[in-house]
Protein backbone atom coordinates (compact mmCIF):
# COMPACT_ATOMS: atom_id res chain seq x y z
CA UNK A 1 0.00 0.00 0.00
CA UNK A 2 2.11 3.16 -0.98
CA UNK A 3 0.61 6.36 -1.44
CA UNK A 4 1.16 7.99 -4.96
CA UNK A 5 -0.52 11.34 -4.78
CA UNK A 6 -2.68 13.39 -2.28
CA UNK A 7 -5.54 16.57 -3.54
CA UNK A 8 -4.32 18.94 -1.42
CA UNK A 9 -3.14 22.05 -3.07
CA UNK A 10 -0.76 24.41 -1.04
CA UNK A 11 -0.27 27.95 -1.39
CA UNK A 12 3.23 28.24 -0.50
CA UNK A 13 6.38 25.87 -2.14
CA UNK A 14 7.80 23.47 0.47
CA UNK A 15 10.94 24.58 0.88
CA UNK A 16 12.18 22.85 3.68
CA UNK A 17 10.13 19.48 2.31
CA UNK A 18 12.28 19.53 -0.65
CA UNK A 19 15.49 20.84 1.48
CA UNK A 20 14.93 17.46 3.55
CA UNK A 21 14.53 15.66 0.59
CA UNK A 22 17.88 16.41 -1.01
CA UNK A 23 19.91 16.02 2.34
CA UNK A 24 18.69 12.73 2.58
CA UNK A 25 19.08 11.54 -0.83
CA UNK A 26 22.71 13.88 -0.67
CA UNK A 27 24.41 11.88 2.33
CA UNK A 28 22.95 8.32 1.38
CA UNK A 29 24.61 8.71 -1.94
CA UNK A 30 27.95 9.94 -1.37
CA UNK A 31 28.09 6.75 1.37
CA UNK A 32 26.95 4.49 -1.08
CA UNK A 33 29.49 5.75 -3.92
CA UNK A 34 31.93 7.56 -1.94
CA UNK A 35 32.34 5.49 1.13
CA UNK A 36 34.23 2.26 1.54
CA UNK A 37 31.67 -0.17 3.57
CA UNK A 38 33.74 0.05 6.80
CA UNK A 39 33.35 3.63 6.54
CA UNK A 40 29.77 3.42 6.10
CA UNK A 41 29.68 0.71 9.13
CA UNK A 42 31.42 3.33 11.63
CA UNK A 43 29.00 6.54 10.41
CA UNK A 44 25.95 4.61 11.18
CA UNK A 45 27.19 2.96 14.51
CA UNK A 46 28.51 7.22 15.42
CA UNK A 47 25.49 8.96 14.00
CA UNK A 48 22.74 6.44 14.02
CA UNK A 49 21.16 5.45 17.10
CA UNK A 50 22.22 2.42 18.86
CA UNK A 51 19.91 1.58 21.98
CA UNK A 52 22.73 -0.16 23.91
CA UNK A 53 24.88 3.09 23.97
CA UNK A 54 23.09 5.03 26.20
CA UNK A 55 21.78 2.18 28.26
CA UNK A 56 24.67 0.60 28.93
CA UNK A 57 27.85 3.15 28.48
CA UNK A 58 30.08 0.66 29.80
CA UNK A 59 29.01 -1.52 26.58
CA UNK A 60 29.91 1.41 24.59
CA UNK A 61 33.22 2.50 25.89
CA UNK A 62 34.11 -1.49 25.19
CA UNK A 63 32.56 -0.97 21.97
CA UNK A 64 34.51 1.77 20.87
CA UNK A 65 31.61 4.58 21.18
CA UNK A 66 32.52 7.78 22.20
CA UNK A 67 29.88 9.40 24.23
CA UNK A 68 27.84 12.11 22.44
CA UNK A 69 24.91 13.43 24.44
CA UNK A 70 22.44 12.51 22.55
CA UNK A 71 23.44 13.53 18.95
CA UNK A 72 22.49 10.47 17.23
CA UNK A 73 18.94 11.07 18.10
CA UNK A 74 19.11 13.51 15.28
CA UNK A 75 21.55 12.61 13.30
CA UNK A 76 19.80 9.38 12.59
CA UNK A 77 17.02 11.27 10.83
CA UNK A 78 19.29 11.37 7.91
CA UNK A 79 20.73 7.95 7.59
CA UNK A 80 19.16 5.18 5.38
CA UNK A 81 19.87 1.46 5.28
CA UNK A 82 19.39 1.18 1.57
CA UNK A 83 17.14 2.19 -1.71
CA UNK A 84 13.92 0.61 -0.86
CA UNK A 85 14.43 2.73 2.99
CA UNK A 86 15.07 6.14 1.18
CA UNK A 87 13.05 5.82 -1.78
CA UNK A 88 9.85 5.05 0.70
CA UNK A 89 10.66 7.81 3.03
CA UNK A 90 11.02 10.20 0.31
CA UNK A 91 8.02 9.21 -1.65
CA UNK A 92 5.83 10.11 1.99
CA UNK A 93 8.01 13.17 2.56
CA UNK A 94 6.96 14.36 -1.21
CA UNK A 95 2.97 13.79 -0.63
CA UNK A 96 2.23 14.65 2.96
CA UNK A 97 4.81 17.42 3.72
CA UNK A 98 3.84 20.03 1.74
CA UNK A 99 0.46 20.48 2.99
CA UNK A 100 2.00 20.32 7.03
CA UNK A 101 4.62 23.13 6.27
CA UNK A 102 2.22 25.33 4.32
CA UNK A 103 0.43 25.44 7.09
CA UNK A 104 3.40 25.72 9.93
CA UNK A 105 5.60 27.53 7.51
CA UNK A 106 9.09 26.48 6.87
CA UNK A 107 10.67 27.21 10.16
CA UNK A 108 8.06 26.01 12.23
CA UNK A 109 7.74 22.95 10.61
CA UNK A 110 11.41 22.16 10.38
CA UNK A 111 11.40 22.05 13.96
CA UNK A 112 8.42 20.31 14.12
CA UNK A 113 9.84 17.53 11.87
CA UNK A 114 13.06 17.56 13.99
CA UNK A 115 10.84 17.28 16.80
CA UNK A 116 9.07 14.62 16.45
CA UNK A 117 11.77 12.47 15.02
CA UNK A 118 14.01 13.10 17.87
CA UNK A 119 10.86 11.94 20.14
CA UNK A 120 9.89 8.93 18.22
CA UNK A 121 14.11 7.52 18.68
CA UNK A 122 13.58 8.12 22.33
CA UNK A 123 10.16 6.05 22.14
CA UNK A 124 12.26 3.34 20.20
CA UNK A 125 14.75 3.49 22.15
CA UNK A 126 12.92 2.62 25.33
CA UNK A 127 11.53 -0.58 23.53
CA UNK A 128 14.92 -1.64 22.61
CA UNK A 129 17.22 -0.04 25.34
CA UNK A 130 19.43 -3.28 24.52
CA UNK A 131 19.62 -3.32 20.96
CA UNK A 132 23.61 -3.07 19.85
CA UNK A 133 22.80 -2.51 16.10
CA UNK A 134 21.90 1.30 14.52
CA UNK A 135 18.39 2.68 14.21
CA UNK A 136 18.11 4.82 10.84
CA UNK A 137 15.70 6.73 9.27
CA UNK A 138 13.26 9.49 8.69
CA UNK A 139 10.45 7.60 9.35
CA UNK A 140 9.32 8.78 12.80
CA UNK A 141 9.94 12.51 11.69
CA UNK A 142 7.85 11.27 9.03
CA UNK A 143 5.16 9.74 10.91
CA UNK A 144 4.66 13.07 12.96
CA UNK A 145 4.11 14.35 9.68
CA UNK A 146 1.74 11.52 9.28
CA UNK A 147 -0.13 12.87 12.55
CA UNK A 148 -0.52 16.09 11.91
CA UNK A 149 -2.27 15.04 8.37
CA UNK A 150 -4.38 13.18 9.94
CA UNK A 151 -5.75 15.61 12.50
CA UNK A 152 -5.51 18.66 9.78
CA UNK A 153 -6.76 17.12 6.51
CA UNK A 154 -8.80 13.41 7.54
CA UNK A 155 -10.73 14.10 4.36
CA UNK A 156 -8.44 14.67 1.83
CA UNK A 157 -8.01 11.93 -1.15
CA UNK A 158 -5.16 9.93 -1.34
CA UNK A 159 -4.50 8.03 -4.51
CA UNK A 160 -2.55 4.77 -3.25
CA UNK A 161 -0.98 1.57 -5.23
CA UNK A 162 -1.77 -1.63 -3.17
CA UNK A 163 1.01 -3.75 -5.45
CA UNK A 164 -0.44 -7.27 -6.03
CA UNK A 165 1.70 -9.59 -8.40
CA UNK A 166 3.01 -5.85 -9.33
CA UNK A 167 -0.02 -5.07 -11.10
CA UNK A 168 -1.31 -1.80 -11.41
CA UNK A 169 -3.80 -1.79 -9.05
CA UNK A 170 -4.43 2.08 -8.13
CA UNK A 171 -7.38 2.89 -5.61
CA UNK A 172 -8.74 7.05 -3.64
CA UNK A 173 -9.80 6.61 -0.46
CA UNK A 174 -9.97 9.32 2.09
CA UNK A 175 -6.76 10.39 3.81
CA UNK A 176 -8.49 9.34 7.55
CA UNK A 177 -8.54 5.67 5.69
CA UNK A 178 -4.94 5.36 4.78
CA UNK A 179 -3.44 6.80 7.61
CA UNK A 180 -5.82 4.99 10.08
CA UNK A 181 -5.16 1.83 8.80
CA UNK A 182 -0.88 2.45 8.22
CA UNK A 183 -1.15 3.47 12.31
CA UNK A 184 -3.38 -0.45 12.97
CA UNK A 185 -0.18 -1.84 11.11
CA UNK A 186 2.39 -0.24 13.02
CA UNK A 187 0.76 -1.26 16.54
CA UNK A 188 0.41 -4.79 15.00
CA UNK A 189 3.98 -5.05 13.95
CA UNK A 190 5.17 -3.50 17.45
CA UNK A 191 2.86 -5.40 19.64
CA UNK A 192 4.11 -8.64 17.80
CA UNK A 193 7.61 -7.36 18.04
CA UNK A 194 7.32 -7.60 21.78
CA UNK A 195 5.90 -11.19 21.71
CA UNK A 196 8.43 -12.54 18.94
CA UNK A 197 11.54 -10.62 19.14
CA UNK A 198 12.88 -11.28 15.84
CA UNK A 199 9.48 -10.75 14.22
CA UNK A 200 9.75 -7.49 13.25
CA UNK A 201 13.22 -7.10 13.14
CA UNK A 202 15.09 -4.45 10.80
CA UNK A 203 11.91 -2.07 10.95
CA UNK A 204 11.40 0.67 13.85
CA UNK A 205 8.10 0.24 14.73
CA UNK A 206 7.63 1.92 18.24
CA UNK A 207 9.69 5.25 16.19
CA UNK A 208 6.51 5.05 13.79
CA UNK A 209 4.15 5.37 16.66
CA UNK A 210 5.79 7.63 18.99
CA UNK A 211 6.34 10.09 15.82
CA UNK A 212 2.65 9.66 14.64
CA UNK A 213 1.63 10.48 18.35
CA UNK A 214 3.74 13.16 18.74
CA UNK A 215 2.59 14.74 15.43
CA UNK A 216 -0.94 14.46 16.91
CA UNK A 217 -0.39 16.46 20.07
CA UNK A 218 2.23 18.83 18.98
CA UNK A 219 1.32 20.05 15.36
CA UNK A 220 -1.58 22.61 17.19
CA UNK A 221 1.51 24.80 18.16
CA UNK A 222 3.47 24.83 15.51
CA UNK A 223 0.38 26.27 13.05
CA UNK A 224 0.87 29.67 11.96
CA UNK A 225 -2.08 32.24 12.01
CA UNK A 226 -4.33 32.33 8.61
CA UNK A 227 -2.66 36.28 8.18
CA UNK A 228 0.90 34.93 8.51
CA UNK A 229 3.31 33.95 5.87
Amino acid sequence: MIPIRDSITTQTRPYISWALIALCVSIFLIMTFFMSAQLQHQILHYFGVVPVRYSNPQWAANFGLPPDHGLSFLSSLFLHSGWAHLALNVVFIWIFAKAIEDKMGHWYFLIFYLLCGVISMLIQWYFSSTLAIPIIGASGAIAGILGAYFFLFPYARVVIWVPIFFLPLFFEIPAVAFLGLWMIIQIHEATTSLLFEAASAGVAWWAHIGGFIAGLVLHRFFLIAPHES
